[in-house]
């Protein structure tokens, strides 16, 4: 779907290793490097042009006086749900929304219907939003100045936190239904945010999630996370969230380190 994952070149399974079962000569093992180091090259060139479209979004929208928020997390966590609460909890914060899926504009619809100005950005097979498209939708939003533009991301923890989008801070979305293990495993994500909302805690009596250890995992890979314990649908921990929101004005330094296209699991917040 992206070349920095590598799940778009068809020469590569769903291990990452050539299609074949026969012993690799030398001749394809020669191949075989070439091409890593193609893919590298790619790579690099694919992130430094997102990072200098990411860089023009950020000046755009400061000169609007306005801030964005890359709002991140799995299928299913609550992303969406989450800004339907935010919008209708706290209209002052001048909120519009820009949605990331594949495919549909269900989530733009619900927004709209929260009471908010949103656009949607179809990937079609791509799995993140990238500097150029959110350009377009910043263009066609065309912000109030001093509004807060959150950018919904595809549902996937891993390619979103490689891009920057031209956002101020990063938030990463964990429902208490995926497990309290995902800052282990994805530890990018984590390590790239600058808060982690914990969602759904309305269901903690029905589940065996370890909020203490989910925490903790969080915090040993990124001390200066922010955390918040809510529950979109209910309303917990909501006010806090929206005061965090609040904090942050244009003139708010941006947050976001440059993602290494190199070793993304030791890259830092």
């Amino acid at each position: 779907m992206c070349v920095t994952c590598g799940c778009s070149d068809p020469k590569l399974n769903h291990d990452g290793e050539p299609h074949t079962r026969a012993r690799p000569t030398r001749a394809l093992k020669r191949s075989i490097t070439r091409g890593a180091r193609s893919t590298l090259q790619i790579e690099r060139s694919l992130l430094d042009k997102n990072q200098r479209l990411a860089e023009q979004n950020r000046a755009w929208l400061a000169a609007r006086s306005s801030v964005a928020f890359n709002l991140m997390g799995s299928p299913g966590a609550g992303k969406t749900a989450l800004l339907e609460a935010v919008v209708r909890f706290a209209s002052d914060l001048s909120i519009v929304v820009v949605e990331g899926d594949q495919a549909t504009e269900r989530d733009a619809e619900r927004i709209r219907q929260a009471g908010c100005r949103a656009i949607q950005i179809n990937t079609g097979t791509g799995c993140h939003l990238d500097a150029h498209a959110v350009l377009h939708g910043l263009e066609a939003l065309a912000p109030e100045p001093g509004s807060r533009v959150i950018l919904e991301n595809v549902g996937n923890l891993v390619c979103p936190a490689l891009f920057d989008l031209g956002e101020t801070a990063r938030i990463v979305v964990l429902s208490v239904a995926e497990g309290d293990d995902k800052p282990l495993k994805y530890p990018h994500m984590f390590r790239a945010c600058d808060a982690l909302v914990l969602n759904k805690i309305d269901l903690l009596p029905y589940l065996p999630f370890d909020m203490a250890a989910a925490l903790g995992h969080a915090r040993a890979l990124n001390p200066k996370l922010v955390t918040f314990e809510l529950s979109a649908m209910r309303g917990d921990g909501l006010a806090s969230f929206c005061n965090w929101l609040r904090s942050f004005t244009a003139s708010s330094a941006p947050l976001v380190a440059s993602p290494s296209p190199e070793a993304p699991n030791g890259a830092t917040p």
